[in-house]
């Protein structure tokens, strides 16, 4: 088969007219319109075309400047193009990329030290997405529980819960409670249990002598900030020792201060056997996940049980231990908790009756409207009051800015969400 004279044709141009020339030259409507007949429609974007941005503050090709209060899904805590990790990026650069697992390499040596304490924890496996660190957790869940709790082979179950988001495999999908993430990818892949989030005796209850772990999110972003009753972690981990079953956290997107702790799970005693992460450790830059364990279930890998071709590679492990550095250094912790409950109490403080609900935890916010409100309407006002966010599931609206934002910039998005409710 020959190659298409159309996509010759447009590389031809690239090589012509330069790679960023042509970028920087394509308008936002052509960039919208292109994306739209070349890519998936796997996506429903904002409206808004970006292309460039610098801590909180985001600028479509017209120059409109925007708070982002998405922050790719809790990706870009650290802000666009944070300082710190690009000057690492830059260095690393001129060393080495990728080696592969095949061999060692000096900055991954580093990384999993780091990541390993960062997360009072002991052994890190390394990978990409935070679905690939959920994949490595279920593998490591499933094979500790035929070797060290001599479950039945093929017989392990993992109790998860409803509401959960933990990716978009075809595993992950699989025990989804969303119908729209599983209804036409199925076969759904057996093993799993779903319980309420939220109920410990409903997990007491599941348990069986075929249960390997118990899967959740300390909080459900993608939910719909859902945060589970007070006791509700330290509960679970209570459980799990009671029955010997492995008690998997998933904070991709609340780990790293999001909460306002270094992890969800330290709100409480509630130390995971295996957590995944993934989002913020890659300073908003690059993919960077790992699943971060105990040594007593991560010691369960051998040569050929798992891998991944760029997961631990040098670039990405320099960016995942300068994003943590930065982390530490700066105190995104305290910085997530204190302009957390600023925002919350501003939030508060507007009275708008058609808001039924503010829940979040640190700089993880959800506000949710009531049935009769416009927010497909909402959503863009907001766009056209300069901020920029979401609707997840339950008609809550996600707040989840970089945790470098100012206490400025966030009072400035108050006020612009206050202006773009009230002319809904």
């Amino acid at each position: 088969m020959g190659v298409s004279t159309k996509v010759l044709s447009f590389l031809s141009q690239l090589n012509e007219r330069g790679l960023f020339e042509v970028i920087e030259n394509l308008s936002d409507q052509a960039a919208m319109e292109t994306t739209e007949a070349y890519s998936t429609h796997n996506y429903h974007p904002l409206p808004v075309n970006i292309v460039k941005g610098r801590g909180a503050k985001v600028e479509d090709g017209n120059g409109k400047d925007y708070i982002d209060c998405i922050g790719s899904y809790s990706a870009v805590a650290h802000g666009h193009l944070n300082e710190f990790v690009t000057e690492a990026i830059h260095r690393q650069l001129e060393k080495i990329t990728l080696t592969s697992r095949a061999m060692y390499n000096s900055e991954l040596a580093v990384f999993c030290h780091a990541l390993a304490e960062y997360c009072s924890l002991d052994m890190v496996c390394p990978m990409n997405t935070g679905a690939e660190a959920n994949e490595t957790a279920i593998k490591l869940a499933r094979k500790w529980g035929y070797t060290r709790k001599n479950i039945p082979l093929n017989q392990a179950e993992i109790i998860v819960v409803d509401g959960n988001f933990h990716g978009r495999t075809t595993t992950i999908v699989g025990f989804s409670s969303e119908e729209q993430y599983y209804k036409y990818f199925g076969p759904k892949t057996p093993g799993f249990v779903m319980v309420p989030y939220g109920d410990l005796d409903a997990l007491n209850a599941a348990i069986t002598p075929n249960t390997c772990a118990f899967m959740a999110e300390p909080i459900q972003a993608e939910g719909g900030v859902i945060i589970p009753p007070d006791g509700y972690l330290a509960g679970a981990r209570k459980i799990c020792d009671e029955n010997n079953v492995l008690l998997i956290w998933d904070e991709v997107q609340t780990g790293f201060a999001r909460t306002g702790a270094r992890m969800g799970w330290m709100h409480e005693d509630a130390r995971p056997d295996i957590i995944a992460v993934g989002k913020p450790l890659g300073g908003g830059i690059l993919p960077v996940a790992a699943a971060v364990g105990q040594k007593h279930v991560m010691e369960v890998f051998e040569p050929g049980d798992h891998g991944s071709t760029f997961g631990g590679n040098s670039l990405s492990a320099v960016v995942g231990v300068a994003a943590l550095m930065e982390m530490e250094r700066e105190d995104y912790a305290g910085q997530s908790k204190r302009k957390g409950d600023l925002a919350k109490q501003w939030l508060q403080d507007l009275g708008h009756d058609c808001i039924i609900e503010l829940r979040g935890r640190g700089l993880l916010i959800g506000i949710e409207f009531d049935a009769s409100f416009d927010t497909k309407r909402l959503s863009h006002r907001f766009i056209e009051e300069g901020v920029l966010t979401k609707e997840t599931r339950h008609r809550t609206f996600r707040l989840s800015p970089p945790i470098v934002i100012s206490e400025a910039e966030l009072e400035v998005a108050v006020h612009r969400i206050d202006r773009a409710i009230r002319s809904v």
